[in-house]
């Protein structure tokens, strides 16, 4: 049971930690294209790690360990943005283009034209 503010405040931040890593699952998944899932997985991922080792720094109390997970939780806020943007200017070098707008009515036509030829291919029933 929840008892002191210290607890409440923990479970706050694991709370929060775990739904801003899920917030990175579902970018990584649902979003287009490199740049936006790069753009999900270093924002949302390094804020979720960041509060989730705030509430394990908190949980520890004071000691070793929590100087452990402080710096731990220094290192992932810099590295996590950092590895992300080489990522993506590594793509941008070798000329991978962003996702537009355009490329959603083009993959829509294409689709459009697909299902129209698939039926202009199925026999109709009946027709004999």
């Amino acid at each position: 049971m929840i008892s002191t503010p210290g607890d409440v405040l923990i479970v706050l931040l694991a709370a929060a930690g775990t739904f801003f890593g899920g917030v990175a699952a579902v970018g990584v998944l649902r979003l287009p294209d490199l740049y936006t899932r790069a753009h999900a997985a270093s924002k949302s991922d390094t804020l979720g790690a960041v509060l989730s080792l705030a509430a394990v720094a908190i949980t520890f109390g004071s000691g070793v360990t929590t100087v452990k997970t402080v710096f731990l939780l220094v290192f992932m806020f810099v590295t996590n943005p950092t590895a992300a943007h080489a990522i993506t200017r590594a793509a941008h070098d070798q000329g991978i283009e962003p996702w537009t707008t355009d490329d959603r009515r083009q993959r829509e036509q294409d689709r459009e034209r697909t299902r129209d030829a698939d039926r202009d291919r199925s026999p109709e029933v009946g027709a004999e």
